[in-house]
């Protein structure tokens, strides 16, 4: 197992390198070069200078985030052709600087969504992501764009790139002819020209659940239960074709047994990475984030990393979303503290459950 920290790059992020590198049990990185758009070659230059850099803070790098995928391909376009050479050299350029998982999403149009970016939580007074059905009642989602943006605290959120969404209602009509099969064919068809290149250089694409984990604004979504990626998986059989298990994402809805989804998963050798985190349910599709000890969420940690554990041991995890607390001011949801305190608490469960095992 190789616990990382994800990390938006220099000038890019509030956190440093070497803040990161003193966070016990912390081997690297999952890094972030959201320069580009979507649809973009990354430039391996680029790449190389990002990789260097991580190395010399003496950290490693071998997941990437958020290689996003053209709108085009998801909606089947004549242009998606053009699209998906661009993202098989961006593969290509990666694997010559030793990463070896990229994670991706294929949600139509928004690849996130929460209605507060900071609600207080009253037990402690730190604050946290915050989702509420309820509120988005009578929003348009050109609205909720405009709230997001404005709630960010001038960082860039991964999934709401401006140049992504300033097409965003010609975008939305352009899905209404586009079914949960239709995007899976569009998908099938990205994933056949892609795989065979990541077999070829040594590279795992990790798909990334629906956050939240059922649909929105009536867009297709295909990835947010034990079933759907189970279609998902059987689109292309290869074990460079695997899951970024998140299990806040999944977590969100309560029907998702989520060390079973590890087990399942993990048993077929299907999972890149895990995004490990914790959700407080408050009513139906109402939550908000919590710190990452059990007794603080819905979900239990100690379950889910001993699922990891028993079935997908040799893999990259990293706390996902945090809190925001000790009056830190940070890109939402990728605080410090809390985090690394999440390092912290993972790390414990997964030695308590080395040493209980010997």
């Amino acid at each position: 197992m190789k616990m990382t920290f994800r990390w938006y790059g220099e000038g890019n992020d509030s956190i440093t390198l070497k803040q990161i590198k003193q966070i016990p049990g912390c081997s690297g990185l999952m890094g972030v070069l959201d320069q580009y758009a979507a649809g973009e070659v990354w430039e391996e230059p680029v790449i190389a200078k990002y990789v260097e850099h991580v190395h010399k803070a003496g950290l490693l790098v071998e997941v990437i985030e958020s290689v996003n995928v053209h709108e085009d391909i998801k909606l089947g376009l004549p242009s998606r052709d053009l699209y998906i050479e661009n993202y098989i050299q961006t593969i290509r350029n990666l694997a010559k600087h030793g990463i070896k998982v990229i994670v991706y999403n294929f949600m139509p149009v928004l690849d996130w969504l929460r209605t507060d970016l900071a609600r207080v939580i009253d037990e402690d007074g730190s604050n946290s992501l915050y989702y509420d059905e309820e509120e988005l009642l009578g929003l348009t989602p050109l609205e909720i764009v405009e709230n997001t943006s404005k709630n960010s605290n001038g960082f860039r959120l991964p999934g709401w790139e401006p140049e992504r969404l300033k097409e965003l209602e010609n975008v939305l009509a352009m899905y209404k002819d586009i079914d949960p099969d239709k995007l899976r064919e569009n998908y099938k068809y990205f994933l056949e020209r892609v795989i065979p290149v990541c077999e070829e250089c040594g590279v795992k694409m990790a798909v990334h659940p629906d956050d939240p984990a059922w649909p929105i604004f009536g867009l297709p979504r295909i990835a947010h239960s034990k079933e759907l990626f189970d279609k998902i998986i059987e689109l292309y059989d290869s074990e460079s074709h695997t899951i970024c298990l998140c299990t806040g994402s999944l977590g969100s809805n309560p029907e998702n047994d989520i060390p079973e989804i590890i087990r399942y998963f993990g048993g077929k050798n299907r999972v890149g990475c895990f995004h490990v985190r914790n959700v407080k349910y408050l009513g139906y599709r109402k939550f908000r984030e919590s710190s990452h000890l059990s007794s603080d969420g819905s979900l239990d940690m100690f379950e889910i990393m001993k699922a990891i554990h028993e079935t997908a041991p040799d893999t990259y995890i990293r706390p996902d979303h945090g809190r925001m607390i000790w009056d830190e001011v940070g890109r939402p949801g990728y605080g410090l503290y809390d985090r690394a305190l999440g390092i912290a608490y993972l790390n414990g469960i997964w030695e308590a459950l080395e040493k209980s095992n010997k």
